[in-house]
């Protein structure tokens, strides 16, 4: 099953309403005992999901995808990005999550970025 690190510019609700949903799902959030600290940037919190397996949940639209493509360049690989919707309720948003963890295969989401919803 896919594990779940939270970015910081999440709200805590999705990390609390995650491991309140789906308590056998893995869910970290950034500045969290183990997990990346607070303003650690884009580049290096990529690396730690690639070290530890964690896809990344974040809310960062505009500038992902250009950490993304440097960081295949480089020769890293990522379990995953999932980017929230901001025009769907935290529920839903948290359902994808829950259906996505729940139905993907592994590496299913290897070196992509995934807008929510999955269509």
């Amino acid at each position: 099953m896919l594990k779940y690190l939270i970015d910081e510019n999440v709200s805590p609700v999705y990390t609390i309403q995650l491991r309140r949903r789906k308590p056998d799902l893995t869910i970290r959030a950034v500045g969290e005992i183990g997990t990346p600290p607070k303003s650690t940037l884009d580049p290096a919190i990529l690396l730690w999901c690639v070290r530890y397996g964690f896809s990344l949940v974040t809310n960062n639209r505009s500038s992902m995808s250009v950490h993304l493509s440097d960081h295949i360049l480089q020769d890293h690989h990522v379990p995953g990005i999932f980017i929230l919707n901001p025009d769907l309720g935290i529920g839903d948003n948290l359902n994808e999550l829950i259906l996505i963890a729940e139905g993907s295969f592994d590496d299913e989401y290897q070196d992509r970025i995934v807008f929510l919803p999955i269509p």
